[in-house]
This record gives structure tokens, C-alpha cells and sequence, in this order.
């Protein structure tokens, strides 16, 4: 990591005295014989420590990290009163909230919402006009109507395309065809195109990936690559086939269906999972083969192009004879045989033997209710701080339901089932429609509660969803906030063009080193993995201190936010006299004028970064600053503020 070589004047007393400047927030821990290779062994390890993780209490740890953070900000303009139920999810939240007499947290007040609703829907936050515009509307229906321009806007296209790219690992491993995919998208981000059409696509296109199918890059991203120096320039065997439809099984049984097969994938789950996942007890190996099969038809060819393997470039066909139940594994334990007949492991039904099997794994998975729950938790998780089931990618569904028979000491997974289920049906008949979704979420009650909570908080209140619950802003959030925040863009390259915010990256492995480093520290992975949540780290209070990102933004230069307010001073000292004298009926006092004109300064600068004017104390002080050197000082604020803790949430 790069560390800054000019430092902004001495701060500490503006450190001190604003107080609350970051520190870390610790949210919990994220916390018969056979001969098996080094890496099948190391891959049925994290197979198996996945799925342990089931059992995390991601809604105590959400509900931890809220309490603390709600301690180091200002009280929430929070709205007093009952809260009306606006829509089913209301009904099922409130519903159950007032049947177990559990308190909850108020409606949140103008500002509190209008941050939240940009960061969830946009992940920026509100520039300083956005925010006064909507402060100053009185329209009843207003929080609505700022749902559905946002949801309606470029931006969220570019947050939405970004989140989807990272669950889909959309980086290195497709090549070139990765500004295809990325492109395919924006489009049908923009289009709202049915989420299960868009899903058909990925489990069932062919062709040459990286040129003409975005789909088929999904399947091929997984490819097991088998020998390094081929035999025949038709490279057929510089792919592991059998290995590389398993890992592409396991990948999708996550994202489809929030169902983790990794386990089942090298043995059968009774006398197993026993202790991790119920449902997977019941459910074979040869179970696993024939959710396989769906793609043993499949193949894809790694492209040999002038002479050399191009290990990102497939041809995706279908010409295959089937899953092979006994093929050699370089990744896991050798299989042993059965049956390859392709079978949907969620409910036992076959593929019709007269049609391609990828177009009947596209059928049987978009029309189960478990892909339409588990896609709305994901987004629900992303939406309100953690899925109804946790972890979103390991739902057990032998305990789905309080009336199914559970063992002792296994309880009910999902937080509320029904609610669940009734997201899942909307969404269904919606036609797939993920624009829907989000505005479904983000206009009910439930959603737009403060994150502030007034009664005592305790631990088993989080499954009822009474406050919002905060998360720390992903690394590409935390830098376009500090853009926007600075009014400083930066320009980044990306594909053909230039990228102003991390967001708009193609790939965030082309970001500069610095930015790169930046975005690594608050949770951003190379889309190799599955995208997970970071905890927070000492690395990213330092990096938010000393980094360029936000020295270089704050001083008053380069069009910065500070140099910006002090260049227009001039103009301000004009209509602030003017508006003084016709006040007062007197020819104001210059040094009158001079304070009113740092107190704007200040205002400014705390609205454009916190999205909220400073609290008399926090005004105090930094008008002590400004006296002794007012651009230094406004430097200064800037740096403390974006340092808060409050600037690092969405709340």
C-alpha cells in the first residue's frame, strides 16, 4: 500500500473535538476408503466449513454492529407515531411485532431516508441539490416517488450491474468476454427483463462465449483446466469436462436455488451433515451426479488460437453423451458410478428425455418456488442487513417450516417463513421483475423504520426487523461516496472508455494500485470467489486517514468541494449583506457577514458529506478552525467528517 507523502496541516484538535472519528467497529466473527489428492481434500474442507457456518447468527451480529453505530451519530430526525402498514411485507413484519409485544424503532425522518435510499438503490449518496430538494418537498408521497426515479435511473443500473457481476464472478476468468457480460447486464438491469428469462440465458447458452453468448461465460468462468500442453490443436483435452460441470452445479445451486451441494459433490450426506444441513442428509452422492447430468450433454472447448491455448476463450456445445458417474476427478474423490439420468435434486422429477437437458434444468429451476425465495432473500439481505435465511446460500429446507417434523435441537431456519414466501410469490407474479423487488422492499413501513431504536436493544429483537439495521459501505460504495462527497471525481480507465467512480469499472482489478488497495480494504474481491462480508479492520481506519482517495480530495484545489465553496465566497458575501440589511434595516457589521459566511461554509460541507447539518457543539468548533485559517480549516473538516463512522454506514 502507497501511503500519502504530504500530510494536511496538524488536525488533532479538530480530531478531538469533533470526537467519534473512526474506529474500528467489531461486528463478530464472519465471521468406505478412498485416495484423495491434495486439492479434493482442501476442496471438501471448505466445503465443510461453509457449511458449518449455517449456524452463524448473522441477525445478533447485525444487531450488534447497529447498536454500536447507532451510539456515535446525532439522534435521527425520526417521525413519532404509529406506523401505518403499507404493503404485505408490513403486514407479516408489524403483524408478528405486535403479536409478541416486541418494541420497535419509529418511522426515520427526511434525511436518515433520503441517504439510505440513494446508497440501497444507487450506492452513491445524495448530492447537496438532491438532498435539498427533497427536504424541501412537501408532497405526502414524496419517499415513493424518489423510490421510483431512483430505481428508474442510470445509476441504479451501474450499482445493480456491479452487485450481479461480483455474484456472478464476472473478472478475469471470462477474458475479453467479461465487457460482453457486463454489458448484457446493464441491459437487461435497464430493460427489467424477467429475472428468470435473464437466469434461462445463463444455464442454457452456447456458442463462442467471449463473442456472441454472455451466457455461456457463466458456465465456462468454471472451467477445471486438465493438461497444460495439448495433444492436438483441437484442444479436447485441455479441459477437466466432468470436473468443470460439477463446480458450475455447486455455483448455481448457490445462486439459483441457495442450496450449497459442495458436500454431497465428493459423498453422500447421511452420517455427515447430520449436524450441518438436514435436508442434504437425505440427499446422495448419485443425487448430486444426476443434478450434474443436467450438463453431461455439455462441453466446453478451450480455444486454440494461433498456436496457444486461450485459457479464457470456450466454445460452449452440446454434443456430448452424458454425465460420466466414473470419470477420473482432479479436484475431488474419485467417483464410483450410478446413475447419470439428469433429475432435479429439490424435488425428483426428470429431464423429458425428447429435450436438451440444460433447456429442462432452466425449467425446473426458474419454476420452483425455491429459486424465487432464494433470490429475493439475497436481496432482501442486501436490503435490510441480513437474509431472512442465513446464509443465503445454505437454506435447509427440512426445517423451512414450524409445522415440519425437526429434530431436538434444530429449530426453524428462515427468521419468517412466510414473509419469505410471500416475497417469492410477488416476485413470481411479477413476471421475474427485479425493479419490482427493490421497490417493493424500499416502499414498505418495515424498511423506512430509523435505525435508531429508544427501548433497550436485545439480541433476539433482530429476527423481528423492528429498526433498520446499518452495514458498513462496500469498497466501491465508500470511494464514489468520497467523490461525491468532495465533488472530485477520479478517471479511471475502463474497457475503451474512462470510469469516474469504482462503481463504473468494468473490472475492478483495473483500478490504479492505490484505488485498487482501497477497494480490496473495505471488502471487494477479485470475483474469483463468491462475494462475502468483510468485517472491519484497522487497515481500512488507516487507509481512510492517510490514503490519496481522500487527501488528495480534500485539499482546495483540483476543483475539490473545498475549493469550490471558497472560490464562491465573493458572490455569497454579496447576497448574505443583502440579505442581512433587508433583515435588519441596517447596514450590516462586516464581521457579522464574515461569521454567517463560515457558518454556510460549514453547513455545506456537513450536508454534502453526512447528508445533515452539524449540531450547535459540532458548529462551534469547526468555526474555531475556520477563525485560525479557513481554508486549512475547511480542509480539515472535510478530512474529520469523512473519517466519522457516521460516513462509512448505510444507516
Amino acid at each position: 500500500m502507497r501511503f500519502a507523502t504530504t500530510v494536511l496541516p496538524p488536525r488533532a484538535a479538530v480530531l478531538v473535538l469533533l470526537a467519534a472519528i473512526y474506529y474500528p467497529l467489531s461486528a463478530g466473527a464472519q465471521s468406505a476408503p478412498r485416495s484423495v489428492s491434495p486439492e479434493a481434500k482442501a476442496r471438501m474442507e471448505r466445503a465443510h466449513r461453509a457449511a458449518e457456518r449455517a449456524g452463524r447468527p448473522a441477525a445478533d451480529i447485525a444487531g450488534a454492529l447497529t447498536e454500536q453505530a447507532a451510539g456515535i451519530r446525532p439522534r435521527a430526525d425520526a417521525a413519532p407515531g404509529p406506523i401505518p402498514r403499507r404493503n404485505f411485507i408490513d403486514d407479516r413484519i408489524f403483524g408478528r411485532i405486535e403479536k409478541d409485544g416486541i418494541p420497535h424503532a419509529p418511522l426515520a425522518g427526511d434525511r436518515e431516508f433520503i441517504r439510505r435510499a440513494y446508497l440501497d438503490a444507487t450506492g452513491r449518496i445524495p448530492r447537496i441539490e438532491d438532498l435539498a430538494a427533497f427536504l424541501s418537498d412537501a408532497d405526502p408521497d414524496k419517499r415513493d416517488k424518489l423510490i421510483d426515479r431512483l430505481t428508474a435511473s442510470d445509476e441504479f443500473v451501474t450499482r445493480w450491474s456491479y452487485y450481479f457481476e461480483d455474484l456472478f464472478r464476472a473478472g478475469n476468468r471470462m477474458g475479453f468476454g467479461k465487457n460482453l457480460f457486463h454489458y448484457w447486464i446493464e441491459e437487461w438491469l435497464r430493460l427489467d427483463r424477467s429475472y428468470a428469462d435473464v437466469v434461462a440465458d445463463l444455464l442454457t447458452q452456447g456458442g463462442k462465449s467471449s463473442h456472441s453468448s454472455p451466457g455461456a461465460l457463466y458456465f465456462a468462468r468454471d472451467f477445471v483446466k486438465a493438461l497444460d500442453d495439448p495433444e492436438q490443436p483441437d484442444a479436447h483435452d485441455l479441459v477437466n469436462r466432468p470436473d468443470s460441470v460439477d463446480e458450475f452445479t455447486i455455483t448455481y445451486g448457490k445462486v439459483f436455488l441457495g442450496v450449497n451441494l459442495g458436500c454431497i459433490s465428493c459423498h453422500d450426506g447421511a452420517h455427515h451433515l447430520e449436524q450441518v444441513n438436514l435436508f442434504l442428509t437425505g440427499k446422495t452422492r448419485e443425487n448430486f451426479f444426476q443434478q450434474a447430468a443436467f450438463f453431461g450433454k455439455t462441453r466446453m472447448l478451450m480455444n486454440w488460437e494461433n498456436g496457444f491455448q486461450a485459457n479464457t476463450e470456450y466454445t460452449v456445445d452440446d454434443v456430448e453423451p452424458g454425465y460420466p458417474t466414473k470419470a477420473e476427478s482432479i479436484v475431488r474423490v474419485p467417483r464410483w458410478g450410478g446413475d447419470n439420468t439428469p433429475r432435479f435434486i429439490l424435488t425428483g422429477e426428470a429431464a423429458a428425455p425428447e429435450r436438451l437437458p440444460r433447456d429442462e434444468l432452466a425449467r425446473l429451476v426458474t419454476a420452483d418456488l425455491q429459486f424465487a425465495r432464494a433470490t429475493v432473500n439475497r436481496i432482501w439481505a442486501e436490503l435490510m442487513g441480513f437474509g431472512i435465511v442465513e446464509p443465503v446460500d445454505d437454506f435447509d429446507l427440512a426445517r423451512y417450516y414450524p409445522d415440519q417434523e425437526i429434530p431436538e435441537g434444530w429449530s426453524v431456519q428462515p427468521s419468517n417463513p412466510y414473509l419469505l414466501d410471500d416475497l417469492a410469490k410477488d416476485f413470481q407474479e411479477s413476471d421475474f421483475s427485479f425493479k419490482h423487488l427493490v421497490r417493493t422492499i424500499m416502499k414498505a413501513n418495515a424498511y423506512r423504520l430509523s435505525s435508531k431504536f429508544d427501548a433497550e436493544w436485545k439480541p433476539e429483537y433482530a429476527a423481528y426487523y423492528p429498526r433498520k439495521f446499518v452495514r458498513i459501505l462496500s469498497g466501491p460504495e465508500l470511494h464514489d461516496a468520497v467523490a461525491v462527497a468532495t465533488s472530485k471525481p477520479g478517471s479511471y480507465k475502463s474497457g475503451d472508455g474512462e470510469a469516474p467512480l469504482a462503481m463504473e469499472l468494468l473490472d475492478p482489478a483495473h483500478a490504479d494500485t492505490e484505488t485498487a488497495e482501497f477497494l480490496r480494504a473495505f471488502g471487494q474481491q477479485s470475483r474469483d470467489e463468491m462475494p462475502s462480508r468483510t468485517p472491519s479492520s484497522a487497515l481500512q481506519a488507516m487507509l481512510l486517514m492517510n490514503s490519496e482517495i481522500v487527501l488528495d480530495r480534500v485539499k482546495a484545489a483540483g476543483n475539490s468541494r473545498v475549493e469550490q465553496l471558497l472560490a464562491r465566497r465573493a458572490d455569497d458575501r454579496v447576497l448574505v449583506t443583502d440579505a442581512l440589511a433587508t433583515a435588519t434595516g441596517a447596514t450590516p457589521d462586516p464581521q457579522a457577514v464574515e461569521a454567517a459566511l463560515d457558518r454556510g461554509l460549514v453547513k455545506r460541507i456537513y450536508l454534502a458529506t453526512l447528508a445533515r447539518s452539524p449540531l450547535p457543539a459540532e458548529m462551534d468548533i469547526a468555526l474555531t478552525a475556520l477563525g485560525k485559517d479557513r481554508e486549512r480549516g475547511l480542509e480539515n473538516l472535510q478530512w474529520a467528517l469523512l473519517n466519522k463512522p457516521e460516513f462509512l454506514f448505510n444507516y
